[in-house]
């Protein structure tokens, strides 16, 4: 069994900076380009990943991942991390949430059924999530 390869950070730093992909990173150091992407990592070039396992706290099926309320619970978790959300995905998705608030009403979700309406209780799955997305965006001044 080989040796690991080793990545230098101060050269993957200097190369990053002059716009190498990470494939072409991953040719030079000898790596996979996973391999490439952890090193920047480590080395502070990349952002971390946004986690919105609060705002989506259930075990999605892949057919409902994609649904309507998974994107709008991401785009508002994105927006509440301080993420860069497209104008139009952050007021579709305030709009979902307002209108489930103003209506008393929350989301639940079931494997087998997807996500589905119920009646909001005190502590609201989306009344949360669409407080913390507006708290900052009111803060960053990027309120739509």
């Amino acid at each position: 069994m080989g040796r690991k390869a080793r990545i230098d950070q101060e050269e993957l730093v200097r190369l990053a900076a002059e716009g190498w992909t990470n494939a072409r990173l991953a040719e030079h150091f000898g790596v996979t380009e996973s391999g490439v992407l952890q090193a920047k990592r480590a080395a502070g070039l990349s952002k971390p990943m946004t986690d919105h396992s609060r705002a989506l706290p259930w075990k999605l099926r892949r057919e409902h991942s994609q649904s309507g309320p998974a994107t709008n619970l991401r785009s508002l978790s994105a927006a509440a991390q301080g993420r860069q959300v497209p104008k139009d995905k952050l007021n579709t998705a305030l709009r979902w949430a307002g209108r489930l608030v103003d209506n008393g009403l929350d989301i639940a979700y079931d494997p087998e059924q997807g996500f589905h309406e119920v009646p909001a209780r005190d502590d609201s799955h989306v009344a949360r999530v669409l407080t913390e997305a507006r708290d900052a965006t009111n803060a960053a001044g990027t309120t739509p």
